[in-house]
Order: C-alpha cells, then sequence, then structure tokens
C-alpha cells in the first residue's frame, strides 16, 4: 500500500459548527467547530435516496483532525471507512465526524458546568443540522454512534441519556466498570502530585502548560484524573472534586458516588426499556487493554444480558488498547447493516 492519502470513493464534506451551547463556556473552548460529514459512493446518483448515518466520537485527547494520522503500512481510519463502503461490503450510509475536545483532553459528551454542554451539542445541534443539510433517514431506527475509548463511553451513554435519537452503537473499548479503569490510577497520581508538584494540581498544570505536553511521567495519570472529575464532580459554580484525599488517596465517598453515576455499567438497569429497543449493540476491547477496559466490556455485555439484551455482538481480540483502528470498519459494518432499511 503506499505511504500517502489515496484519492476516495465517495466524498467528505468539511465544515465549520458555530455551536450556541458551547459560548462562553467556562474553559475559554471554541464554540466553533470542525465538522466533516462522509457521504457514500453514489450518493450525488440518486437525489431521493436516504441514508443511515453512523456519528464517530473520539478518545480522550482526540481532536478531530487526528483522525488523518496513520501508523506504518496501515490505512487511516477515514480510507478505511471509504474501502467498506466503496467494496460495498457493506450498506452506504453518511458518517459524521464529531469534535467535543476540550482543553482538559475532552468532555466525554456529557453536559458539565466546569467544560461545557457537549452532550446538548452533540445531540440537539449537530444530529439536527445534519438531517437538515444531508439525506439522512432522520429516524432514531437508522442513527448511530460509535467511538473507542471515551468515544466508546460516549457511545454507551449517549442512547441511553436520548433515545429517542440513537437506535444503534459500537463501543472499542470503552469507558465503563470504573473501580477496574479509573481507581488504579488514584494512587499513582497522588504520588506524581505529591512528589513533583506539593500535591497542587494547580502547580502542575503551571507546569504541564509551560512545555511539550506528556513529557514528564505521570502526565497522563493527573491530566485524566482531572478531566475526569471535570466531567463527572463538578458543583454547578465549575467547581471541580476529585474522588480522593490529594495526599493518602483515599476515596470521598460522596465524590466518587458521584462518578459512579455515570459508570455505564451502573447506567444500563436504569435504562432498560431503551436498551432492550436498541438496533445494534457492538461491544469488543483487546484481552491486553492498559486501563483493563476488557473487564468493562465484559461488564457491559452482563449488565446488558441481566436486562434481557442479548443480541449483541461482543468480542475481546488479541491486542492492546492501542492502535486498534483496523477494528472500527468492523463495528460500522455492523451499524451500517443493522441500521438500514
Amino acid at each position: 500500500m503506499l505511504p500517502w492519502s489515496k484519492e476516495m470513493r465517495g466524498r467528505f464534506d468539511e465544515a465549520l459548527f458555530e455551536s450556541d451551547v458551547l459560548k462562553d463556556n467556562r474553559l475559554g473552548d471554541p464554540s466553533q467547530r470542525p465538522l466533516w460529514i462522509y457521504l457514500p459512493p453514489g450518493y450525488d446518483d440518486d437525489p431521493n435516496r436516504r441514508y443511515p448515518s453512523v456519528y464517530m466520537i473520539q478518545g480522550f485527547t482526540g481532536q478531530l483532525d487526528m483522525w488523518h494520522n496513520r501508523a506504518p503500512f496501515r490505512k487511516n481510519f477515514p480510507e478505511l471507512a471509504d474501502d467498506l463502503f466503496a467494496s460495498g461490503e457493506a450498506p452506504p450510509c453518511i458518517v459524521v465526524w464529531v469534535d467535543c475536545w476540550t482543553s482538559l483532553g475532552g468532555s466525554q459528551f456529557v453536559d458539565s458546568p466546569a467544560t461545557g454542554r457537549y452532550h446538548t451539542y452533540l445531540c440537539d445541534e449537530i444530529v439536527p443540522w445534519v438531517d437538515a443539510h444531508y439525506r439522512t433517514l432522520p429516524q432514531r431506527e437508522h442513527r448511530g454512534i460509535a467511538g473507542k475509548s471515551s468515544g466508546g463511553y460516549g457511545a454507551m451513554i449517549t442512547p441511553m441519556l436520548r433515545p429517542d435519537l440513537w437506535g444503534g452503537l459500537a463501543t472499542h473499548a470503552g469507558d465503563s466498570l470504573f473501580e477496574t479503569c479509573y481507581l488504579p490510577m488514584f494512587r499513582e497520581s497522588v504520588r506524581f502530585l505529591r512528589e513533583r508538584y506539593g500535591g497542587s494540581f494547580e502547580r502542575f498544570f503551571e507546569d504541564f502548560r509551560s512545555r511539550p505536553a506528556f513529557s514528564r511521567p505521570g502526565d497522563d495519570f493527573l491530566l485524566n484524573d482531572y478531566a475526569m472529575a471535570a466531567c463527572y464532580s463538578a458543583d454547578e459554580d465549575g467547581t471541580i472534586h476529585l474522588p480522593y484525599d490529594l495526599d493518602t488517596g483515599e476515596l470521598i465517598p460522596e465524590v466518587w458516588q458521584r462518578w459512579l453515576y455515570w459508570d455505564p455499567v451502573r447506567m444500563v438497569p436504569a435504562h432498560a426499556e431503551d436498551l432492550r429497543s436498541m438496533r445494534a449493540i457492538y461491544i469488543d476491547a483487546g484481552r491486553r487493554d492498559q486501563f483493563y477496559l476488557d473487564l468493562g466490556a465484559e461488564a457491559f455485555r452482563r449488565a446488558l444480558a441481566q436486562i434481557g439484551v442479548t443480541d449483541v455482538f461482543f468480542e475481546l481480540f488479541d491486542a492492546t488498547h492501542s492502535a486498534i483502528e483496523y477494528r472500527y470498519p468492523l463495528s460500522l459494518r455492523y451499524l451500517a447493516e443493522r441500521l438500514s432499511p
């Protein structure tokens, strides 16, 4: 294969979307966001044909243009998606790439007073805009959402929160079962915070923003903890609460409980009826995932089974959390098949 981009058989439209709900967010992050819309081969040939849609959301620290990145000897996901539809291996659909980046690394696709109203942005601004400008099938039975890691988390919770909009989801190693994916990091964070920054997140961010990001050990732990707290346990005035004591790592039960409220595994029972009405649920993760999100994937599958949802694609495959873009066309094909008329 060639080591550079090739001509697409479908086409990408690139837009700049001006959000109303992201204006004046507390982080001062841009309210104007890039938006990509992929139209499959043949879209322009039949002006009467309508298509299912799949929304792709990014992992933590992801931004939209990173989808163009490529690993050695591999195609990137936009190219893989184009190959999938050009080959006829999947029914054609419209794919929408959405940017929900924040200056803390990500939004978890929730509405938070500390970061911004990214759930509302996605569901009440982006979806109606796409339906108005492209020939989608606008019913929830023909709309899906997919992502990896924090994007996989967003793909799990968004249909539960807005079942009127989403009929399918695909999660690749999505954040879930918080005691296995987040809790073990806390003790590491406390040590890094103590040894380098005198127990102060303010000092951490002063240092972090003064140099190349992730150039010191512990950057990933500290940034992740603080960003997740900004999403899961922020007060209405924007005050962010960490779920542990900064000196000892002891859990603060009332704050940790606020995190657990957002755990997809724990959310399932309250959304049983809506999940049973989904047309497509795809779950996978690498067996050697560094964040043990394979355990969360299995826990999410079991929670679904306990409410009677057994028509689910589930696979644990031989890989880590990294470089699994080759899995995305599998879920995209699954969603395209299940969400097509």
